[in-house]
C-alpha cells in the first residue's frame, strides 16, 4: 500500500489518457493519491477528480508561477471549494524565485495570504519552495504555519534545512530526483530525517524516478521513491510503504 501525497493527475500531459492512467494505478499498489491545484482552474480539476474516484484527494490552491493571476474574489472561490469534504490541504503553495513567472513581492503577498487562509479553515499546506529558502522558512515562521501542519513538497533543500524543518513539526516528502546517481545531497537528507517525518511522492507528470527518467511520470513510479527509501535506510521496502501511509494519512486527516 503506497500513498503517492503529490501528483497533477488533472496536467494537461494526462489529457489523452488520463483513464487509462487512473486505471492503472488502481491496479498497481498504490492506494492513495493527493492531487493539489496549481492555479484556479487545476483546483476545480483536482476536486472533481476527487469526487469521481474514492482513493484520490485532493489540495486547492495557487502555486508561486501563477501568483500575478491571484485577487480577493479568486481567493474566495479557492476557500469555498476549500471546504469540500475531499479537500484536505491548500496547496501547492509557497515560492519560486528560480523562474521568477510572478515577481517576488507578488508571490510573497499571497503565499501569506494563502497561509492565512489555511490557517483560519484549519487545513495543512503543502509548499513549493525553489531556491527561495530563507523566505518560505521566515514566513512560515512568521505566519505561525507550523501550528496547523507543514509539508514541504518534493523537498531539495539542505539536510541541514531539513533538520530546521523537522525540529519545527513539518514533515518532508521525498520524490523521484532521490533515484539520481547524483542525488548525494538527498540522500543526505533521507539518512538524517526520521521516516515518521517523511512522505513520499511523484509530483507527476514531472521529475520521473530512474529507471524512467525522461519519460512522463505516473503515480505507479511512486514504488521507486519507496525502494530508494528504504535502500538508504536499510529497512524494508514495506516499512516504508507502511508508515509514509501512515504519515499521509495523519497529515491530511483521512480517515
Amino acid at each position: 500500500m503506497l500513498f503517492d501525497s503529490h501528483a497533477h493527475l488533472d496536467s494537461h500531459k494526462f489529457d489523452g489518457d488520463r483513464e487509462a492512467v487512473i486505471k492503472r494505478i488502481m491496479e498497481s499498489e498504490v492506494s492513495l493519491v493527493l492531487n493539489p491545484g496549481a492555479d484556479y482552474e487545476s483546483s476545480i480539476n483536482a476536486v472533481e477528480l476527487s469526487d469521481k474516484y474514492d482513493f484520490i484527494y485532493a489540495a486547492v490552491g495557487v502555486h508561486p508561477h501563477e501568483a500575478k493571476t491571484l485577487d480577493d474574489m479568486m481567493l474566495g472561490l479557492i476557500k469555498a471549494m476549500a471546504r469540500k469534504k475531499k479537500v484536505k490541504a491548500i496547496g501547492e503553495i509557497g515560492l519560486d524565485y528560480h523562474y521568477d513567472f510572478s515577481p517576488r513581492d507578488v508571490q510573497k503577498y499571497w503565499f501569506r495570504k494563502q497561509l492565512q487562509l489555511a490557517k483560519e479553515l484549519k487545513l495543512p499546506v503543502i509548499i513549493h519552495d525553489r531556491e527561495a529558502n530563507q523566505d518560505v522558512m521566515d514566513i512560515l515562521k512568521e505566519e505561525n504555519q507550523f501550528e496547523t501542519g507543514v509539508l514541504m513538497h518534493c523537498y531539495s533543500g539542505s539536510a541541514e534545512l531539513a533538520r530546521q524543518y523537522i525540529k519545527l513539526g513539518a514533515y518532508l516528502s521525498i520524490a523521484g530526483p532521490v533515484t539520481f546517481k547524483n542525488a548525494r545531497k538527498l540522500v543526505e537528507v533521507v539518512e538524517s530525517v526520521p521516516l515518521d517525518r517523511l512522505m513520499i511522492e511523484t509530483d507527476s507528470p514531472y521529475l520521473t524516478p530512474h529507471p524512467y527518467r525522461g519519460k512522463r511520470n505516473e503515480s505507479t513510479y511512486v514504488k521507486y521513491v519507496c525502494e530508494k527509501i528504504a535502500e538508504i535506510k536499510g529497512i524494508s521496502y514495506e516499512e516504508v510503504a507502511q508508515k509514509t501511509m501512515e504519515n499521509a494519512k495523519k497529515y491530511f486527516n483521512i480517515d
